[in-house]
């Protein structure tokens, strides 16, 4: 239910563990969901706010929460000051109403991690899985063979709407996504579960029209202008989702920060 849309941001309860707690903003509604049901550790698949943002506030209501996040997105947890600025050149004065308070998470209760471990009991399975952003993370479950992906696997928001790779900055590598796609393929998962928004089966499917997408959408931002560039995705997503859909695709990836990440990864080549 963020900003009152049910299929937009979503959090994964796995037997006692929560996938990406969503933002602060959301926090009554995960609550009200979990009804009484206190999880035992957060698996951050990145520090995004739209994924992370309630961990703090989370971590202070539960004492004994344990949070897991790649070594690269740890200290943005501990003070998230310099995420919170980067966040608000983004966001500006939309920074409250869309992701609430970014409480910081208490250092003894942080578990860092690099990729290749085995936590939670050997239940997970982690893999390094950057392109979206430095710091990402992807769960494989070895109970049920789904693999907790984030955005690294995309973006879907219906079963029947396309699969779109999310590019906000400043992060954005393209060679680098590829190469955690295939990881994740290599897996062989049974489902991929993904925060915007859902599960999907057709694994196979999903991941190579992400990688596809991505090459495509890469390709038009460095040749176009971003007026171009915005109609050619809203004509995209339109052709293949009715108009409330579209809607929720836009917020959970807003055109113009697509736009703007990718272009940021050419000038980062040219420079």
């Amino acid at each position: 239910m963020h900003m009152g849309n049910p299929r937009v941001i979503g959090c994964w309860v796995v037997g006692d563990v929560l996938v990406d707690p969503g933002p602060t903003s959301c926090i009554e509604t995960l609550l009200a969901g979990l009804d009484g049901f206190v999880p035992r550790a957060l698996l951050l698949t990145h520090i995004h706010l739209d994924h992370a943002g309630a961990s703090g506030s989370l971590a202070r209501r539960w004492p004994e929460l344990e949070v897991f996040v790649h070594e690269r997105g740890a200290p943005h947890m501990l003070d998230p000051s310099r995420l919170i600025a980067s966040a608000t050149q983004l966001y500006k004065d939309k920074m409250d109403v869309l992701w609430g308070e970014f409480v910081p998470v208490p250092e003894d209760r942080l578990r860092v991690l690099k990729g290749g471990e085995t936590i939670v009991e050997g239940r997970f399975e982690v893999a390094y899985t950057p392109g979206h952003a430095k710091h990402h993370v992807s769960y494989l479950d070895r109970g049920d063979g789904s693999a907790y992906v984030g955005d690294v696997g995309g973006v879907r928001i219906t079963a029947t709407g396309p699969a779109i790779p999310p590019t906000p900055p400043p992060d954005i590598d393209v060679p680098a996504w590829h190469a955690s796609l295939e990881l994740i393929r290599a897996w062989e998962p049974r489902r991929l579960a993904m925060t915007h928004f859902g599960a999907c089966e057709d694994v196979a499917g999903q991941l190579t029209e992400v990688g596809r997408r991505l090459d495509l959408w890469a390709a038009f931002a460095r040749d176009h202008d971003f007026p171009a560039f915005d109609a050619a995705v809203a004509d995209e997503i339109a052709a293949n989702a009715d108009p409330q859909t579209a809607a929720a695709y836009a917020q959970a990836a807003p055109r113009d920060q697509l736009y703007a990440g990718l272009r940021r990864y050419w000038e980062k080549l040219e420079n």
